[in-house]
Parts: structure tokens; sequence; C-alpha cells
């Protein structure tokens, strides 16, 4: 089959011919329809976060149909549509059993330790293979398995409760989700922050307040939109150290920033003047849980959650055309959210 590798980090990603992936007995072999472009592979291919061994095959964000299952499968079955969850876990240690998996000893994450979705096929645990409605696209599947489904899981993180603010810091592709999800959580008030005008329009769509950054200091901006108070809930979806600071100060007295977005450069803090003397909180977000994926593919299937004009662009499995995808990323700049599909 054909498949889309990392095989040097800073170079660009190569096609190389590999076998079809062998279905063990508790596995599914899946064709896949679809497979997200992520930032994280852009980290991957400059080496700003690491793999596996290489050559790999990188996409986390998947979705298809069953191939094939494994003679001890039974929770899919052959035709199904799904969409992967990219945690591989042994569901046994001390994180796996306290709800806790994406820290689990022998964790490994497809299209990073292991080969992943810019291919034909992907094997995969069945408990992996999470169903997916008829009325959810394939495209919107691959997506809500990254970019949704980590929104969602820093909103959960963040404890925000109904009759809550929270601002957005970057409305991308996990931005428009946590859009969407804080609104349909019950939040009263969601300010999207960011300095592309068309995002801000879509956000604005969503129901989003938005903040132009490139216009004016969205801190200042946020305290004067609530009368000084600031927010309760901060997501910084981007991962810059500038953004990072802001989420922070935004926030109103309890508040809760959550970083998701990944930098090199560390944050810095007043203390006494952001946290101690408001008691807000700066909480780190990573991945998400299994559980949590039935609930978003719910959401989409009740129109609670829109990814439809997320997806901005579909890229063959083709690698001149990743490539360039991912280099608008790494400029922080291209489309919402660019989708293969072989």
């Amino acid at each position: 089959m054909k498949a889309v590798r990392l095989v040097e980090i800073g170079q660009p990603l190569q096609m190389q011919d590999v076998p079809i992936p062998a279905v063990g007995t508790g596995n599914v072999l899946v064709r896949i329809e679809a497979a997200g472009i992520c930032h994280s592979d852009v980290h991957y291919r400059s080496g700003a976060s690491s793999v596996g061994s290489l050559p790999q095959t990188l996409g986390h964000e998947v979705a298809g149909v069953v191939e094939e299952i494994g003679p001890q499968v039974t929770e899919v079955q052959v035709g199904e549509r799904v969409c992967l969850h990219y945690l591989l876990t042994c569901g046994h240690c001390h994180y796996c059993r306290t709800g806790n998996e994406q820290f689990c000893v022998q964790g490994q994450m497809i299209g990073k330790h292991c080969d992943g979705g810019y291919a034909e096929y992907i094997s995969v645990p069945a408990r992996n293979a999470v169903r997916l409605g008829d009325e959810v696209s394939f495209e919107q599947g691959a997506i809500l398995m990254c970019s949704s489904s980590t929104s969602f899981h820093a909103l959960r993180k963040g404890r925000l409760q109904a009759g809550e603010t929270v601002a957005i810091f970057g409305a991308g592709g996990l931005g428009m989700s946590a859009i969407q999800l804080a609104g349909a959580m019950g939040a009263t008030a969601v300010y999207a922050v960011d300095i592309n005008g068309d995002k801000l329009k879509l956000a604005q769509q969503f129901g989003a307040v938005p903040v132009d950054a490139s216009q004016a200091d969205p801190v200042a901006e946020i305290r004067h939109l609530t009368g000084g108070r600031g927010v309760d809930v901060a997501l910084e979806v981007i991962g810059l150290k500038q953004t990072m600071e802001q989420a922070v100060r935004s926030l109103a007295i309890l508040g809760r920033a959550v970083l998701v977005g990944i930098t090199e450069k560390p944050i810095e803090i007043d203390s006494y003047g952001e946290l101690i003397g408001r008691e807000a909180e700066v909480i780190g977000a990573s991945d998400h849980l299994l559980w949590e994926l039935p609930v978003l593919v719910e959401y989409v299937r009740r129109a609670k959650l829109d990814l439809s004009q997320v997806v901005t662009r579909t890229v063959p499995l083709d690698a001149e055309a990743i490539n360039e995808a991912m280099d608008d990323l790494e400029r922080f700049g291209g489309e919402m959210r660019t989708v293969i599909t072989p």
C-alpha cells in the first residue's frame, strides 16, 4: 500500500510502498477514508516534538471503514464506519485503571510512536474503533479524533460550568470546536481571539464574540467586554508564549487557564498579581480519553457541533500536497483544517 512517511527529521515527508499491516487477534484493519493534518504533525517533522523510530507514517486523526477483523473481535463488524482513538493503551496500569489512560506506562500514539493514517490502511486494537454515525462524514470524523476531542478534554479540565464565560485563544481547527463545545456546555459568553479576520467571522457565526488581536490588546479588550472582570476559563490552543501569557492575564478571580498548544519557550507569570492574588489556576491539558469520543460523535449527530466549515480543504494521499499543507501550518497560516482523502 502507499504511505506518506517521515523518513528524516527536518525534511519533507516521502511517499513509500509498505506492506498492508497484519491484523492481530484483537485488532481491526481499517481502510482509511480521511486523515487530518494536525499542527502536531508539523512538530514531528521539524523535530520540535519527538517521534518513534524512523521511517514513520504520520497521521493521528483517522476515520474509515472496517475492512477485516481479528478472530476475537466482537466490538465492531466488517463494513462499519469508524473513527480511531489514537492512543494505544494497556488498560491495566495505574493510569489506565484511574481513567487517565493518556499517561499509560506502555502507551503509544498512532502517527507518533507507530504508523498512522497518512496511508491507505491501518491496524489498531478493536477498542480503539469508535462507531461513526451515518450523519457524520469521514472528514469530520477524522478531525473529531484530535482537534475536537482535545478541545472537549481541555474544557473539562478547566471545569467549565453552565453560566460561566470563556476565552478561546486561537480560532483554528481546535478553536472552532472549542467555541461550539463551550456553548453546548452552557457558557454564557465565548470570546474568540485571533488575528485572522476570516476565522473571526466564522467564530462569530458559531456564536463567539470576536476579539481581533491584530487591532487591540486582547487582554484589555476581554476585560472591557466583561466589565473589567475577565473570564472564568481561558483556553490557549495555538502554542505561542505570548498567547499563553495572555490567556492567564485574561482570567477573572478563581479563573482557570488551560494550556493546550505546544511551544518550546517558557512562559512568564506574575505569581501574585495573576495567580495567588486571584486564586487563579494554570492547567495543562494533554490529549483526551476514549470515553469522550462517543460523546463528541453524538454532539455532531445532534448538530451541536458543526465541523462542515472547519474542514476547508482536502488533499490526496500525495507527499507534495501534504508537505505544502504542513508548510502552511508551520507558518501559522493556511486553511482551517486540511484533511487527506486517500
